[in-house]
């Protein structure tokens, strides 16, 4: 829901009931916040009302409200009934909608009430709670556990099988990053996402160490606050210098390397290997001279180390020289570039 209009709505719920007409009330909640964590709004309307009503016996808000003290009635009334209900009186009924809405009941208030021949209720919807930044997530974890119990295929992956996709996505949301797509990379992105959320769900499955995607969404958190101390905590950094700075030394005492090649995976592509392990010597104030050598090997070692020095990332130049040559390849065939 848009953030103004919610804000409308709930503004709404606080205006004085209009003379003689009664008052109803759709209140929606959102199953992303837990149970029982509604507005102020939503309970002044709800304390208010001379009748609550939900559909749905097993709303996961009814033990909340009936310890509050409100009495809901587990009915679905027409939109007649509840036009009768509010008018004559000019009383106040509240719906708590279910997951699947209150279309019979909407369709039917909007029939009336088009009929021009209704005295109707003040009608208004009132969220009831709404979803906090990264509440989306929630449900990525809820689908992902679903898929993986019920999937024949997503059942019986392994982290091992998955391996490979989580290769091709990382390396096509570079491509959509170099491309400047971002629709693309909007895409993109969540299919990282994903492989992140289904290893995670794999790994909870683990008889001997298991961890679940909280545990994984902790320990990021817990390394990313320690390695900002100049936000979390009180040492300064007033430049992108500074901060590389602080990363490097608590990232040092954390990990008490040996070497600095530590922790350097060598499966990654050759020229972004090289580029790391140039970069890691550079930091630590290492003059190493190149391997002795013949061939195109040490040739393309010492470029890309050459490209590190200079600040330029050796494997995005090449693929970008990579993509010019596919061009001049189309255009040799007769094709569009």
């Amino acid at each position: 829901m848009n953030a103004d209009a919610s804000a409308a709505d709930a503004g709404a719920a606080a205006r004085p009931e209009g003379p003689g007409t009664g008052r109803l009330v759709l209140l929606t909640t959102s199953h992303r916040v837990a149970p029982g964590l509604l507005s102020w709004p939503a309970w002044q309307v709800l304390r208010a009302a001379e009748r609550v009503l939900c559909a749905d016996p097993d709303h996961p808000q009814l033990p909340y409200l009936r310890e509050a003290g409100i009495a809901v009635e587990t009915a679905a009334p027409t939109a007649r009934e509840l036009v009768d209900f509010c008018v004559p009186e000019d009383r106040t009924a509240v719906v708590l909608t279910s997951a699947e809405g209150e279309s019979a009941l909407t369709d039917g208030l909007a029939r009336l009430a088009g009929s021009g021949r209704e005295t109707m209720p003040d009608l208004e919807l009132l969220p009831g709670s709404y979803d906090l930044p990264g509440a989306r997530l929630l449900d990525l974890v809820q689908v992902m556990d679903q898929i993986r119990a019920e999937c024949p295929w997503s059942s019986i992956r392994t982290h091992q099988d998955l391996a490979k996709y989580g290769l091709e996505e990382a390396y096509e949301m570079v491509e959509a990053i170099e491309a400047g797509d971002r629709v693309e990379l909007r895409e993109e992105l969540g299919d990282v996402l994903l492989q992140v959320v289904f290893h995670a769900r794999i790994a909870q499955d683990d008889p001997e160490e298991p961890f679940s995607i909280d545990d994984v969404a902790g320990t990021i958190v817990e390394k990313l606050i320690h390695r900002h101390p100049h936000v979390f905590g009180e040492e300064e950094a007033a430049t992108p210098e500074d901060v590389k700075a602080h990363w490097i030394r608590t990232k040092a005492v954390e990990k008490q390397r040996g070497s600095v090649t530590e922790g350097v995976p060598l499966a990654q592509p050759g020229l972004a290997l090289a580029a790391k392990l140039a970069s890691r010597a550079r930091t630590a104030g290492l003059d190493v001279p190149l391997p002795a050598g013949r061939g195109i090997g040490y040739e393309l070692l010492a470029m890309a180390l050459r490209a590190e020095a200079e600040g330029t990332d050796p494997e995005a130049a090449l693929r970008a020289a990579a993509r010019a040559y596919r061009d001049a390849v189309l255009a040799a065939e007769g094709g569009t570039p």
